[in-house]
């Protein structure tokens, strides 16, 4: 599968949307646990993305990935600017000169991705965060893969497992962000940046649905 630079802009902008029409939702979420700007930073952020990728839209991967991660650290409050914005960083670096790459480029992108954001936020797994949607949606992802699963199959795996994942801070303690101050009152309550990433991965997945195989 040959997933290329415009599939890369299709994507960015379907996350844009996505957030745009979810930003209530997300709010609501953080205003039990957070700051109650979650779904509002978001979509600052990405709709500042959405206006650079014009002039991006002709050069490599990764430079799309690296001009979307640099405006949303520069664009979006709290800590989901900089978390996701090294995300993108760091999937840039792994995709560096690329116009195009397969699903094993995939899978290293996305790992790089979360080891920025682990890196960055100082978190690991089972701390209430967004990396309890992304690291297991990897994990399903590299499985399925091992088992020669086609991509397609391998990715609904994987988007499965980012669901689980983001369900399962519902009853968790949070140790890691502003969620940490209320201690046992932030069981209970969804965590709002494992549920932007799970929408992000939703993205990708239809995404790369959207690929039709090679004949041959």
């Amino acid at each position: 599968m040959r997933i290329t630079a415009e599939h890369v802009i299709r994507f960015i902008e379907t996350i844009a949307a996505r957030v745009k029409e979810q930003r209530a939702y997300l709010t609501e979420l953080d205003s039990a646990i957070g700051d109650a700007d979650h779904g509002i930073n978001l979509d600052r952020g990405f709709s500042a993305v959405l206006a650079k990728l014009p002039t991006v839209a002709d050069k490599d991967i990764g430079t799309i990935l690296k001009t979307t991660g640099m405006t949303l650290v520069s664009t979006v409050g709290g800590a989901s600017g900089p978390l996701y914005g090294t995300a993108f960083l760091r999937a840039s670096m792994a995709l560096a000169d690329r116009y195009e790459f397969n699903e094993d480029d995939l899978v290293a992108a996305l790992e790089a991705a979360l080891e920025g954001i682990m890196m960055r936020g100082k978190a690991q797994r089972g701390e209430k965060t967004m990396i309890d949607t992304i690291a297991p949606a990897i994990d399903a992802l590299k499985t399925a893969r091992s088992r020669d699963v086609d991509a397609h199959a391998a990715l609904r795996e994987s988007l499965a497992a980012a669901e689980a994942g983001m369900k399962s801070t519902i009853p968790m303690l949070a140790t890691k962000g502003r969620a940490s101050y209320l201690g046992e009152r932030s069981i209970g309550h969804q965590d709002p940046g494992a549920t932007s990433a799970y929408l992000i991965a939703t993205v990708l997945v239809e995404t790369v649905e959207s690929i039709q195989p090679e004949a041959g």
